[in-house]
Formats: structure tokens, sequence, C-alpha cells
């Protein structure tokens, strides 16, 4: 038996790192920490050896697990990888190397060998614009991984059907370990991870934030997922709370956050004109989990919790997600496919005849023959409507 058989499959993942085996590229995975990144280099590692590569080929570099023995220099980062790499070609997986300062020399070092192909994770998007961007312009391809979807989660709860499964993942979120944990241990779980990331991810990097207040921030952001906010309102309503704060420094905070991957900003886009618009951007949780965490509400903001779910699964598919403007109606997503858009509008239901016209009122105006979807979680009513597509919510995730 392997030390994979057991893992949860994140295929699109797997596909696109073999997908980029051998080419001249550094391959990036970056994504929130404990989201799945050092699994999916296990099971890419597996795949190529079953594909016929030697496993003496396979360098495995985990500076995590290695403790103190780990190195701390870029020189000791390199000078272990050449250790281990034998033969005429090598293939190189370093998990989390910015633990390492100056890492990026390292890799480049690795990446200008001709007998290394280099695998890289990163938990920070900081990972991307350090001196690796600068020292490797247009020689790395990144892979951005988000928690479980919900086709991945359901293959770890065989005994669940889908709609009952739906609602646990509404609520737990889709972090990897907390499939295999009691519900009622998953809050202190996903504890631990928040606080390692404030404070690996975010504290680390920007010693002079005040953490109690980035934590009371990202509650406010998991109350209000899918909201219009200014700064100023955000400041306004955390002082409300009793938490002071400048908008100036608001827009700090949720900068950090959205560089450890705990929140994600859509950005908004005007549907007609095909351009982005300065205002109007909205914010979804990076996994759902973290709201149940923050508030321990789980009844409450049905609509906006499958809407998070929503854009989450759409950052999957696509590569950019925004939130689109039709004069003053409102689109909730959308993305492009070699440069044609694709427009989607998420309801709990539709089967009231009027919230089925306000939501497909915004879709009708746009004069083109792009793509329109209507997501709902109705498993009854029309599968068109003049061109629109109405798709059961869960079909449609389970299908990703």
């Amino acid at each position: 038996m392997t030390d994979v058989e057991n893992l949860i499959p994140r295929q699109k993942a797997i596909d696109w790192l073999l997908r980029w085996k051998d080419r001249d590229v550094i391959k990036v995975v970056t994504g929130l920490r404990r989201c799945g990144k050092s699994t999916v280099l296990a099971l890419a590692r597996e795949a190529m050896r079953q594909s016929g590569v030697a496993k003496t080929s396979i360098v495995d570099i985990d500076l995590e697990k290695m403790g103190f023995s780990a190195p701390t220099t870029p020189e000791g980062l390199y000078e272990l990888a050449d250790s281990r790499i034998q033969g005429t070609r090598s293939y190189v997986f370093i998990d989390e190397p910015q633990r390492v300062p100056g890492f990026e020399r390292a890799v480049d070092a690795l990446y200008a060998r001709e007998d290394c192909d280099v695998y890289i994770t990163g938990s920070n998007s900081d990972l991307l614009s350090s001196e690796l961007a600068t020292l490797l312009t247009g020689r790395y391809v990144e892979h951005r991984l988000l928690p479980l979807s919900f086709s991945e989660y359901r293959s770890a709860f065989v005994e669940y059907n889908d709609d009952t499964l739906f609602n646990r993942y509404l609520v737990l979120g889709g972090m990897p370990y907390a499939t295999q944990l009691p519900q009622e241990d998953v809050s202190e779980y996903l504890d631990g991870v928040l606080n390692t990331i404030l404070v690996k991810d975010v504290a680390d990097r920007h010693p002079r934030f005040n953490m109690s207040v980035i934590r009371a921030l990202l509650a406010f952001m998991a109350d209000n997922i899918g909201n219009c906010y200014s700064l100023k309102t955000i400041s306004d309503s955390l002082e409300a709370r009793g938490t002071r704060v400048s908008p100036t420094t608001v827009g700090e905070y949720l900068d950090a956050l959205t560089e450890c991957y705990l929140l994600f900003k859509a950005e908004p886009y005007d549907a007609k004109g095909r351009r982005l618009l300065q205002q109007g951007g909205k914010y979804y949780l990076g996994d759902l989990g973290f709201r149940h965490l923050l508030l321990g509400r789980d009844a409450t903001d049905l609509g906006h919790r499958v809407e998070n779910v929503v854009y989450l699964e759409l950052l999957r598919r696509y590569q950019n997600v925004r939130v689109g403007r039709t004069g003053t109606s409102e689109i909730d997503f959308i993305v492009e496919r070699d440069g044609r858009p694709r427009y989607y509008q998420v309801a709990l239901s539709v089967l009231d005849e009027r919230t089925l016209a306000r939501e497909l009122a915004p879709l009708r105006t746009l004069e083109d023959d792009y793509p329109k979807t209507l997501l709902t979680l109705d498993r009854i009513g029309s599968e068109d409507h003049d061109g629109i597509r109405q798709l059961n919510l869960v079909d449609w995730l389970v299908e990703g």
C-alpha cells in the first residue's frame, strides 16, 4: 500500500502538474495553508512513479517536516537538493520554500540545471511578488489550489446523499483534514489553522499589524459575504462594534487577508462596456468553515453562503471571476474562456414567478449570445428560459 492511497483525489491539480511536466518552467502551487498543496505534490509524485519515473529520480524536500534540521540559507537549500539528485533527470519538489530567506536564489539555481524539473508550493501570494518573479519572469507557471470542491469533498463521505452533504459543506467548508473529524471538532481544528495563518502569513510579514483587529475584520467580512462596502463603511461598522480602525488601515488589512487566501476579491465589471469598474467589488471567504468558526451561526445568510460556494467553484474552473453590472442591475458572476464571457446568476429558489423574473432580468438585458446560466437549489422548474439555462446548483457542483 502506498502512502497516497487514502488521500482525497485532487485530479484537476494533478492533471495540471503532469501537463507541465518536463517543460522548461518552474511549477508553482499556491493556496491557503492546509488546503492540500502537500497532498497534491504527493499525488503528483505517485502519478510520476506509476508512469515509469524511477523513485530515485524524485527528490522530495518538505522543510516543515525537517524541523531543526531544515536548511536556513539558500545555499543550504540548494546543497540539500543537490545531495539528493541522482541520474540524468530529477524531479525536485520543495514544499514551502519561503521558510528559507532568499529561497528564490536556490530555486533559480536548480531551475538553471538541465537535469532538474522543479516544483514548489507557497501559502502566500507574496511568493510570486518576491524576487522569484523578478528572477524568473516568464519562466514559471502557477496553479492556485483551493480547498476541496464539492465534487472532491463528496468522495470522503460516501454514506451521505448529495443534498445532505451539501448542507455540511455549507457550514464546515472544504478543508481536507476537516473531513476526517467529527463535526464538533472541526472548529477547534480550523481555529488552529487560522491562528497559524495569522501568525506566519500575516504577522511575520506585517509585524506592525494589530492581529486582534485583523481577526475582527475577518469576522465582519465573514458576516457580510458578497456585500458591497466602502473602506469607510467597514471602518464605521467595526467602530460601532468596538474596534477602531481607519479606512486606510482597513484597506491594508484586506490586502493582507487576500495575500494569504483567507479572502478573495471579485472585481466589478461592466458587462455591456466590457471593462473593469473602479468601485463595487465584493469579498468572499477562501473557505466557509472560517465563517462557522468566527460567527458560530449556521442557519443564517444561506443565500450569501451559497454564493460563496459558487464563486470558489468558478475560480476552480476559470482564471478570473468578476461581479457584473449592467446599468443599475447586477449579474452575480462573469467569467471568460478564450475571450468569450459567460454569465452566472445564483438564487436559492425561483419557484416564485416574481423571483424568477427578477433573477432573469439582468441576463435578459445583455444583447449577446454568450452562455448564461441560472443556478438554484430547486429540483423542479424550467431548464431553459429563452436561452438562459437553469441548473440545479448541487448537480452543477458534482459535474465539476
